[in-house]
């Protein structure tokens, strides 16, 4: 067995063939786990080679195990596959899309070095197979052949496998390169190119494990896939940094003793959520700190690397030097972090900062915090730390509300401890907030108050956040109600108690029983107001017990026992304005009233406004009928039924092209078929069931789809919130 480590550019650059068995499963990578990190991964390492040629850092992929094939004389060397195979195919599938677009775009040379990666030269080629350096298993090789022989630049709509993973994966790949390239204009375009295809042959890394002809391949494949408990970032760099203790002769149990030791317990051992991982604390912060230090975006699994890098060649300290303040920034994370714990009583800005942003899980942000807090030229006063910590909550809690993407916040946060780093503490808020206020794209642009409004106005925000983040956001408008509004404190009482309270209807989920439909108003029109922002408030789970599901009046009422129950001043005010009923129009009211309070306790810089650009709007994926059809969730010919009701005894039809035929007319959409019976604007989704009782509307399909196919909430539209 000959394990070495090596770059794709030695994987690859001698003629063979790499053979996926048949009997492994078929490509099932995709974009959001596998795909955007991979191209994050070679993004960052060839920016930094732009930014340093002369000290580009590999970034390791991973492991992968091949096994030699006896072959003829003459013939091209040939090797199983044992494990890794979808990572081989990835690669390879990359590196022929970043070849074809930098091709297209004239750089030959950069073009001819990769092909040399995914092609064995014509002399070499027996057979057509022969053609490609990585063979996939047969279920995938006829999708396979057609992307990466497809003439170029590749016309993704007329392939034939246009839908499968591996078409897909080259689209993706390709369409990245191509914004990438061109990003920074023509004139950067043969730098650019040269740098990406430099990193994509030789500043990748991958332990590759050869076996020979009789090794017992099963046997390895075991050893390495084996459960057991993997090494933390944390583990790697402890092992790291006292072997440099030693190599240094330094007193590594003195060192253990005060800069470590508390690594080892109940808080830095705790594990949290880190996107989808969860860790250790410590690794985390690890993670997080090296951020603060850098300035850059650094995925989980080259933590480690980094620090290798940063240690060694960038912080020029001695090791011992190195852990101390490693040790310092920690103590201000813990210190910090425990305050924001609390859940009574008055805390500072810096905690209640990071209790929002925790419950906002958002742990991106920590980088920042100890570049403020850990500054080489001291610590920002009260007054511009406050400020700047309000500008930062504002700008996630505003993008949380309007549910923009969070994919960027890693980049973002990464620009602003750059930032930070070379700015003196007194400039830290107004470096902060040019910085935010000039962001424009989808993934990074500060929402002003108009989207917000018209976001909240409509938002059934009880679905679509967490209960988490709804209570923060719901203790945030208490708190506002009692007078904190500033660092001064309020005069009439302390904060409210947070994390505690329940998320409750006011007019309940289930309130057929108790809270019948006044004439002219339908269900699903009750339905679009009982989840928004002005219907909800936070009660005792004692009380929210007990008014639960009940009517709104009377002594067993909600009302009443709000007003002899419940101190929350949110609730009193509810009580003292809306004692008579509760209604959709209280709920509309009371809606637009806390609106304009969240946007005073995230408020943006006087003047600042938002374009919504044809470009943004484009990037919000949306379902519609025609997706349902071509996925086969409903059929050509559904037959539809409107909802039951007034208008009930209403059908129609789906048509082959995704529009809707009612009595004889074909109409574009569901809401314009739906305002053909009712004779005034509705919502379609709602409107339309697929069953003549109304138990199941479009809009239930639609989500159900949505949920199927694990699309991030973020990029699936809520249209059927607004008319069509």
């Amino acid at each position: 067995m000959d394990t070495q480590v090596k770059t794709p550019n030695s994987i690859f650059m001698q003629p063979q063939r790499l053979l996926v068995p048949l009997f492994q499963r078929p490509y099932v990578w995709n974009e959001e786990r596998q795909w955007e990190p991979l191209w994050k991964d070679v993004l960052r390492v060839t920016e930094r080679s732009l930014a340093n040629s002369q000290h580009s850092q590999p970034h390791f992929l991973g492991a992968i195990v091949l096994q030699q094939i006896k072959s003829i004389t003459g013939s091209l060397q040939q090797r199983s596959v044992i494990d890794g195979q979808q990572r081989l195919t990835t690669l390879q599938i990359m590196l022929d899309a970043i070849h074809a677009e930098i091709h297209s775009a004239g750089q030959d040379s950069a073009a001819s070095r990769l092909l040399m990666l995914v092609e064995n030269p014509e002399p070499f080629r027996r057979q057509h197979e022969d053609q490609y350096k990585v063979w996939p298993t047969n279920r995938d090789r006829a999708a396979f052949n057609e992307v990466m022989g497809a003439p170029i630049p590749v016309d993704y709509s007329n392939l034939k496998y246009k839908h499968h993973r591996l078409v897909e994966a080259h689209r993706y790949f390709a369409e990245e390169c191509r914004a990438w390239l061109y990003a920074e204009g023509d004139n950067a375009l043969s730098e650019r190119a040269d740098a990406l295809e430099r990193a994509s042959r030789e500043l990748l890394q991958l332990v590759v494990i050869d076996l020979a002809e009789d090794e017992n391949a099963q046997e390895i494949f075991e050893t390495l896939n084996a459960r057991g408990t993997p090494l933390t970032a944390a583990d790697l760099i402890k092992n790291y940094v006292f072997q440099s203790l030693l190599e240094q002769e330094s007193d590594v149990e003195k060192s253990y003793q005060d800069h470590w030791r508390q690594f080892e317990t109940k808080f830095w051992e705790h594990e949290i959520s880190f996107g989808r991982a969860k860790s250790p604390r410590s690794a985390t912060f690890l993670s997080q700190w090296l951020v603060a230090e850098t300035g850059e975006e650094i995925s989980p699994k080259e933590v480690f690397s980094r620090f290798k890098v940063f240690a060694e060649y960038e912080n020029k300290l001695p090791m011992q030097k190195v852990l101390s303040e490693i040790h310092r920034s920690c103590n201000i994370y813990q210190s910090f972090v425990e305050e924001a714990a609390q859940t009574e009583g008055n805390i500072s800005r810096l905690a209640l900062f990071v209790y929002r942003t925790q419950a906002m899980e958002t742990e991106t942000v920590k980088p920042v915090l100890l570049s403020m807090l850990d500054h080489k030229e001291g610590v920002p006063t009260q007054p511009v730390l406050d400020r700047a910590l309000g500008i930062i909550e504002s700008w996630l809690a505003r993008r949380m509300l309007v549910k923009a993407t969070t994919k960027s916040y890693g980049t973002v946060m990464a620009g602003l401890v750059d930032l930070i780093r070379k700015t003196a503490p007194s400039s830290t808020a107004d470096v902060i907030e040019k910085y935010l206020r000039s962001q424009s794209s989808e993934s990074t642009y500060w929402p002003d108050d108009d989207e917000v409004r018209t976001s909240l106005s409509t938002l059934p925000i009880y679905r679509r956040l967490s209960r988490g983040r709804l209570r923060m956001v719901l203790e945030a408008l208490e708190d506002q109600l009692r007078g904190w509004d500033s660092e001064k404190g309020s005069l009439s009482a302390m904060r409210v108690r947070r994390g505690h309270f329940h998320i409750e209807h006011l007019m309940p989920r289930n309130w057929h029983a108790n809270w019948p439909l006044p004439d002219g108003l339908e269900e699903y029109e009750r339905d679009l107001h009982l989840h928004r922002l002005g219907n909800l408030t936070l009660l005792s789970q004692r009380l929210n017990s007990k008014v639960s599901n009940g009517p709104w009046a009377g002594e067993k009422g909600k009302v009443y026992k709000l007003k002899e129950n419940d101190v929350l001043l949110m609730n009193s005010r509810i009580v003292d304005a809306d004692s008579a009923s509760w209604s959709e129009a209280n709920i509309q009211k009371r809606t637009d009233e806390l609106i304009e309070l969240v946007l005073t306790i995230w408020q943006v810089p006087e003047g600042h406004r938002v374009r919504l650009t044809d470009e943004r709007k484009a990037s919000i994926h949306t379902i519609d009928l025609l997706d349902l059809l071509s996925e086969g969730v409903i059929e050509v010919g559904q037959k539809l039924y409107s909802r039951q009701g007034k208008y009930s005894g209403a059908t129609a039809e789906i048509t082959s092209d995704g529009q809707v035929a009612y009595k004889g007319k074909t109409y574009t959409s569901l809401s314009a078929a739906g305002k053909a019976v009712k004779q005034s604007s509705t919502n379609g989704w709602g409107f339309w069931c697929i069953d003549p009782d109304g138990d199941t509307s479009l809009r239930d399909i639609r989500t159900q789809y949505v949920d199927a196919l694990g699309i991030d909430e973020n990029e699936a539209t809520e249209d059927y919130l607004s008319e069509e």
